[in-house]
């Protein structure tokens, strides 16, 4: 096979990656909206600091959504203007907050919970055996992508 067969079979790949992933995504954004007035990345925050074991500040959730510090912070600003968490001074150090949910954004994270469109979408689209298997495979791209993400942009992945 010839590196430019290999190449374009690979374009072809991530561009089907890519509009699958917008897709599944798009259709998710628009029923969070309808549901609980979210955008995805503010469901996936309320989540991770509902579903966290310890205290969550905003680096930790940098780390964990895969974006800039201070994309986070100014983030974390408008939902804490909404009303969904709370950021409190950590005691220990006075330039550190951690991020709590408010009452109002306990009931976001519930109602959250009730979208659907990316599980009925995988659910009619594939066999479990097929899910499985995609799941191996999203999880073994995800960790190589996180370990590019540390090579080349160290903070705040380290």
């Amino acid at each position: 096979m010839k590196a430019d067969e290999t190449t374009g079979k690979g374009n072809d790949f991530w561009v089907l990656w890519d509009r699958t992933a917008h897709a599944v995504r798009r259709a998710r954004e628009i029923e969070l909206r309808l549901t609980a007035d979210l955008s995805g990345v503010e469901a996936s925050l309320l989540a991770f600091v509902k579903e966290s074991k310890g205290p969550v500040t905003p680096s930790v959730l940098a780390r964990q959504l895969h974006r800039e510090p201070h994309t986070v912070s100014g983030l974390v600003s408008r939902m804490e203007k909404r009303g969904l968490v709370k950021k409190e001074k950590n005691l220990g150090r006075r330039n550190l907050v951690r991020v709590t949910l408010t009452k109002k954004g306990e009931e976001a994270f519930k109602k959250q919970g009730k979208v659907s469109v990316p599980s009925t979408i995988m659910l009619t689209a594939v066999t479990d055996k097929e899910r499985a298997a995609l799941t191996d495979y999203l999880g073994k791209l995800h960790r190589r992508a996180v370990e590019v993400i540390r090579e080349n942009q160290p903070l705040p992945y380290e």
